[in-house]
């Protein structure tokens, strides 16, 4: 008996054991457990984007919040711990309509009546924003399931992991391999803002306060910054003021975004400096060319996206309510 306790067959026993938490993910997890878990996100998906648009970029939006910031466990949707804080407010909320905690929180309503207990928020949320990028005639790419719920939600953990507007091509290709990603895949994922809109306050400077003898950033297309001047004019007095990303085709997921980018068209500062660095550019220039080159480079990106740092087994939970830990204790 004392083989069976013996340091080394215990050693080799242990490095037999899978190596990766992602190892633990499949795409039919729920095929037995919860057997209408993709129909019923389907159809609460379908309802919620014939009635709002917007959901689709608001849902990827919140997707890669939660994935770069504490990895992809429904850590951005716990209300209690996330938004009741004006930091997380300032670097989150601000670019997540309620659309996207809406058809979260209603597929999550019908999983819990169907099959409770069982299907994670993190995974909800991961499935809705495939089926909502395709509603809007993007690529379909595979979601692999299994993601427990974070247990902790930190305000701490913002800073430093999510882009902003105004930050260089330096520090976004920094942040981003930092996360495991290559310059060619976080162009694909900027892709995804052919869908997506901005604040007018994020890019305001571009059109109003550029320089003290240029107050419009002259790399912007001089007829768009007009269209978004007036636009923006009130932008001060109306928070709520916001601009797409992609006038031309904004409802539609497509590669005019590109396209776009080299007319002068990049909203952001951080989306013109994509055109403005050789190490970017010759992507940009790739997929304004060539519309199913970008659709599987971005569904390949954002498949690796939908499963960082995703936490299984023990090391989370399926929360009852996205909202909120199951236990005060959390």
């Amino acid at each position: 008996m004392a083989f069976f306790h013996s340091p080394a067959l215990l050693l080799l026993l242990f490095l037999s054991l899978p190596f990766s938490v992602q190892s633990q993910l499949s795409l039919d997890y729920y095929q037995k457990t919860c057997p209408d878990f993709a129909q019923i996100v389907h159809d609460t998906v379908a309802r919620k984007h014939a009635t709002s648009p917007v959901t689709a970029a608001a849902s990827m939006r919140l997707l890669f919040s939660d994935c770069l910031v504490g990895g992809c466990d429904g850590s951005v949707l716990v209300s209690s711990n996330v938004f009741n804080h004006a930091e997380r407010d300032a670097e989150i909320n601000r670019n997540l309509p309620g659309d996207a905690f809406d058809v979260v929180t209603r597929a999550k309503i019908t999983l819990e009546l169907s099959c409770p207990g069982i299907v994670s928020c993190s995974d909800v949320l991961a499935q809705a924003t495939r089926d909502l990028i395709a509603a809007t005639g993007g690529p379909s790419y595979k979601v692999e399931l299994g993601r427990k719920d974070s247990l902790v939600s930190k305000v701490s953990d913002v800073e430093g992991n999510i882009p902003k507007p105004n930050q260089s091509i330096d520090e976004l290709i920094k942040l981003y391999t930092a996360k495991g990603f290559t310059i060619q895949e976080m162009v694909a994922l900027y892709g995804g803002r052919t869908i997506g809109f901005s604040n007018c306050k994020e890019f305001s400077d571009r059109l109003f306060n550029f320089s003290k003898n240029t107050p419009t950033d002259p790399e912007i297309n001089s007829k768009y910054a007009e269209a978004l001047k007036k636009s923006c004019a009130d932008y001060e007095k109306n928070p709520a003021s916001s601009a797409y990303s992609d006038p031309v085709t904004p409802g539609k997921f497509d590669n005019v975004y590109y396209q776009n980018l080299l007319r002068g068209m990049g909203l952001l500062a951080s989306d013109q400096a994509l055109v403005k660095d050789p190490r970017t550019r010759k992507f940009v220039e790739m997929y304004a060319g060539n519309q199913a080159l970008f659709f599987k480079d971005f569904g390949e990106a954002m498949e690796k996206m939908s499963v960082r740092e995703v936490k299984t087994g023990g090391k989370g939970e399926v929360r009852t309510r996205c909202d909120a830990f199951n236990s005060i204790n959390h």
